[in-house]
C-alpha cells in the first residue's frame, strides 16, 4: 500500500548515508520515526531489529507474517517481536512492498546458490558480524543475528511455495518509514549482493532518516 510521508527530511533530528555495501548499528527510541530512503533505486536493505532493553527480543518474520495474515510488508504493517510485541509499525511507504522471507546472503548461501568461488564475496552476516565486533556496547554476538527484513528487495511466492530472486521494484527516492513502538536497536546491512537482481547487480547507497 503506497502512503506517502508528511515529514520533511530538513526537520530530521539525525540523516546517515550507508555507503554501497557498508552496515549501520543504532538506537531509535520510543516515539520517534525511522525513514530508510533508496537514494538511487534498487538496492536492497537487509535490516534487524532488537529491543534496547533487552536483546533477546527481536524481530520475528514468523510472528509478524502470522500476526498480519501476509507475507509481505507495507504502511500499515506491525513488526513484531519473538515476544509477540509490536516493535515497530511502518507509516509510510512509496515502495509499495518489503521482503521478510527471502533471508539474508552469507558465505553458505553464496556457495549454494551461485558456486564455490562466491564464497569469499562480501555479505550482509559479514557486515552485521562487523557491525556487533565494532560496536560491542550494544551487547549483540552472532548468536544474535536471526530473522531479518529486506527493504525495498522484490522476492515472488512462486505458485509452488517457493522463492524466487527478482529485479527490484524501487526506484531513486523511494522510502519505508515506521515509528518506534519501543527503544529499538537498527543493524542494517546495506546489501553488497552482486550475483541476483536485488541490486541490480551494483549495490547503491542508502540514507537512514530519524525525527523525534
Amino acid at each position: 500500500m503506497i502512503i506517502e510521508s508528511t515529514l520533511r527530511p530538513e526537520n530530521a533530528l539525525s540523516r546517515t548515508t550507508v555507503n554501497a555495501g557498508d552496515h549501520y548499528i543504532g538506537t531509535v527510541k520510543h516515539g520517534q520515526t525511522l525513514r530508510i530512503l533508496d537514494l538511487e533505486g534498487n538496492q536492497a536493505a537487509d535490516t534487524l531489529f532488537f529491543s534496547a532493553d533487552d536483546t533477546s527480543e527481536r524481530y520475528s518474520a514468523m510472528d509478524t507474517v502470522r500476526e498480519q495474515g501476509g507475507v509481505y510488508l507495507t504502511a500499515g504493517s506491525p513488526l513484531i517481536s519473538s515476544e509477540g510485541r509490536t516493535m515497530l509499525t511502518i507509516t509510510a511507504d512509496t515502495c509499495g512492498r518489503h521482503d521478510t522471507l527471502g533471508g539474508a546472503c552469507a558465505s553458505e548461501s553464496n556457495t549454494v546458490r551461485y558456486d564455490l568461488e562466491k564464497r569469499h564475496m562480501h555479505s550482509c552476516r559479514d557486515n552485521w558480524m562487523q557491525a556487533i565486533a565494532n560496536y560491542p556496547e550494544f551487547g549483540l554476538t552472532k548468536r544474535d543475528i536471526t530473522h531479518n527484513i529486506n527493504f525495498f528487495m522484490n522476492v515472488p511466492v512462486t505458485a509452488d511455495g517457493g522463492l524466487t530472486f527478482e529485479d527490484g521494484i524501487s526506484a531513486p527516492g523511494k522510502y519505508v518509514e515506521m515509528v518506534a513502538e519501543m527503544d529499538v536497536i537498527v543493524l542494517v546491512s546495506n546489501c553488497p549482493q552482486l550475483n541476483n537482481p536485488c541490486n541490480g547487480y551494483n549495490p547503491t547507497p542508502i540514507e537512514l532518516l530519524v525525527w523525534e
